[in-house]
């Protein structure tokens, strides 16, 4: 056999086959596995430095993601035919497979690692994110870098009200719930969740499902590393020397307790500022050529102090109780000529658009309460913009704009809020004693254990996305935190949004584009668009409005001005619409004939208005009543059996403008007249 080494280890994850195999491809990586789950197939490798990088306080972990239009069968469509940059699926992906697997490798480990899944066969119900995951799990597990898993991922989903563990193309269709659940052998490692206001026990139920699943493809992975995994090298330690760790805590920690108590982020700031020279000025002979050491030491200082007052005293550093919100405020049309604006302060923060991570969420956690496209037919494009960052930007975005869209008028189905949760553990990590805390802002972010964001309504929850420093997190933890983000949820909805805006308005901003929609019979939509679309083109040029129409017979018709746009909204329903004899048009007289005049009641639809029926007496020449151009009403009287439209102005000024007849005219049907009489819509 070429390939010695090769080894192939099969089981099954949701009734469908998953395969992990190692030792044919990519052999000078540290470790490689080719995953196949159905058909989908994934390469994922992972590869690491043998020496650290100098000068880095983090370990430099690495993580992409990379898909292939042959995964697919397809070409790329650019003039090079190469593949593109990295997409917004792929980023997300790639965020998604980082997060679970970071705090699993040794915190002070500064060799660099790069991690790459890439897609070489796509199957659509068998989702290649979950199996690029699993792959990165096994393929670290039995390379020689050292690390705390394996880790597993799933999909779960709630189709028809039950849920569906990697749901297939059919069910993610129909599905109230996307949710991605990452685990270890015996905590969850990552939660990402999008649902139709799922209420907190039934989310609750997904997420340990997607865990019990979890545990079992951990399991196979770890039989694996006990078959073929490799010794873990040793590594340089960047932990500074515990001596000198020690005395540069003593010389500062008072200090540095009394910079932080503030709750203002520009005086903590300005604070630390003296505190970090002295230090500097102290201590830099000791680390001469390695003074980024001291940064790190008085980050472990300031993690301490901040650790130790939420663990051991239950305080804040700006003084609130442990589930207390920071002070909030809420503010509608800021902005003149924007349709809708909103500004939404949570203590230092205002809403902002971040990065791609941010913005998936704040989208995933507003989509499920837009109205339909045929209740609602316009774009939305909703910015927001970071005006002040002390935590909680992306939740701060999605409180920022449910506003903007209520005030634009946007029909949503109910007001989303967003807030975070955050986590201290002690000595014994999640196992041990360990407290959760309410809108965690910058310092408790970075020095905590745990960013459990949750938005929703106060029906429940549409977006969740957790941040983990530990290895994961027990049931108990995960219900205590959604139980704390439900109840601020309800207060900041209740006592902030609600009293700034009620309701989506009823009106929207005069500045906003009017939408109107018809339907009309699919077999009309060429009439309506006429012959080299002239029909449609008169139309959006007579009444300044932009049409669409879709195969199904549905007509968009948008424009900044109401009655232009509902004038064109008339004129679709007249060319989709068989005239009816009794009703009444509004028309232009096209052609004068020495026996009356033509008149056009919608875009390619004419009928006579024969001379004795041009007006409530005798009327000797035609032109002593219309002319070319001239808008008159009339109704429609007669259609023959060759589709020729009789029509009358007599009639039409007797009964909607009272006038009273002067002259008796023959009611005897008249002689069909020639078919050069009529124009049709091929006429010109």
């Amino acid at each position: 056999m070429f390939f010695k080494n090769f080894k192939v280890w099969e089981t099954e994850l949701a009734g469908r086959k998953l395969t992990l195999e190692t030792g044919k491809m990519a052999g000078l990586a540290n470790a490689s596995i080719m995953a196949r789950y159905g058909e989908t197939e994934v390469l994922c490798t992972v590869t690491a430095s043998a020496k650290p990088r100098e000068g880095v306080d983090f370990f430099p972990l690495s993580v992409d993601y990379e898909e292939k239009m042959y995964a697919v069968g397809k070409i790329p469509g650019s003039f090079l035919r190469r593949e593109g940059r990295a997409g917004e699926k792929a980023i997300l992906t790639s965020r998604c497979i980082d997060r679970p697997i970071r705090p699993l490798f040794p915190k002070d480990l500064r060799n660099d690692c790069s991690v790459v899944a890439t897609v070489m066969s796509v199957d659509p119900d068998c989702s290649p994110e979950i199996t690029a995951a699993i792959g990165v799990s096994a393929a670290i597990a039995i390379s020689d870098i050292p690390w705390a898993g394996p880790i597993s991922s799933v999909n779960v989903g709630l189709v028809d009200g039950e849920i569906v563990i990697n749901p297939t193309l059919e069910q993610r269709a129909k599905t109230d719930l996307t949710l991605t659940v990452a685990s270890t052998a015996d905590l969850v490692a990552m939660i990402e969740a999008g649902g139709n206001e799922i209420d907190d026990e039934t989310m609750f139920n997904a997420i340990m499902a997607g865990h019990e699943e979890n545990k079992k493809i951990v399991k196979f992975i770890q039989g694996i590393v006990d078959e073929v995994g490799k010794p873990k090298f040793e590594y340089e330690s960047s932990d500074p020397d515990p001596e000198i760790m020690k005395e540069i805590e003593d010389f500062c920690i008072e200090d540095v307790k009394k910079a932080l108590d503030t709750d203002d982020k520009l005086v903590r700031d300005e604070a630390l500022l003296p505190i970090y020279n002295a230090v500097h000025e102290k201590f830099d002979e000791r680390f001469e050529g390695n003074e980024g050491k001291i940064e790190e030491i008085m980050y472990l200082v300031q993690k301490h102090v901040v650790r130790a007052w939420l663990k051991d005293e239950h305080k804040r550093v700006d003084g609130r109780g442990i589930d207390e919100i920071r002070p909030l405020n809420a503010e509608i049309d800021l902005l003149s000529r924007a349709h809708g604006s909103g500004l939404f302060t949570r203590g230092q923060t205002r809403p902002g658009r971040r990065e791609i991570g941010h913005g998936a969420l704040a989208e995933k956690a507003l989509v499920p309460v837009l109205p339909s496209v045929d209740e609602f037919p316009y774009a939305i494009r909703v910015v927001s913009e970071v005006l002040s960052s002390n935590g909680s930007t992306s939740q701060g975005s999605i409180c920022g704009s449910t506003l903007s869209l209520m005030a634009a008028g946007v029909p949503i189905k109910a007001p989303v809020a967003g807030i975070s949760c955050g986590l201290i553990t002690g000595d014994d990590g999640v196992y041990g004693d360990f407290m959760t805390m309410v809108d965690i802002q910058g310092l408790e972010d970075f020095y905590g254990d745990m960013d459990f964001k949750v938005a929703g309504t106060k029906k429940g929850i549409t977006a969740i996305q957790m941040d983990l420093k530990v290895h994961g997190l027990t049931p108990e933890i995960i219900k205590e935190a959604f139980a704390k983000t439900h109840k601020a949820r309800n207060y900041i909805l209740d006592e902030i949004m609600l009293p700034c805006i009620s309701e989506p308005r009823k009106e929207l901003s005069k500045y906003a584009p009017k939408m109107y929609t018809l339907s009309i019979n699919p077999d009309k939509i060429g009439d309506v668009i006429g012959k080299g679309g002239k029909v449609i083109q008169e139309i959006q040029a007579d009444y300044d409005v932009k049409i669409n129409i879709e195969e199904d017979g549905r007509v968009y018709i948008s424009g900044i001005d109401a009655d232009k746009c509902k004038g064109a909204v008339e004129i679709v329903k007249l060319i989709a619409t068989d005239p009816e004899v009794g009703s009444f048009y509004n028309g232009v007289v096209t052609r004068i004939m020495n026996f009356g005049a033509f008149v056009e009641i919608a875009p390619g639809k004419e009928g006579l208005v024969h001379i004795s029926r041009l007006d409530v007496k005798r009327t000797e020449k035609v032109e002593d009543v219309v002319n070319v151009g001239d808008s008159v009403i009339v109704k429609c009287i007669e259609i023959d059996d060759q589709g020729r439209i009789n029509l009358s102005r007599r009639d039409a000024l007797i009964e909607l403008e009272g006038m009273k007849p002067e002259n008796e005219i023959d009611e005897t049907p008249r002689k069909p007249r020639r078919d050069n009489h009529r124009r049709d819509n091929n006429r010109k």
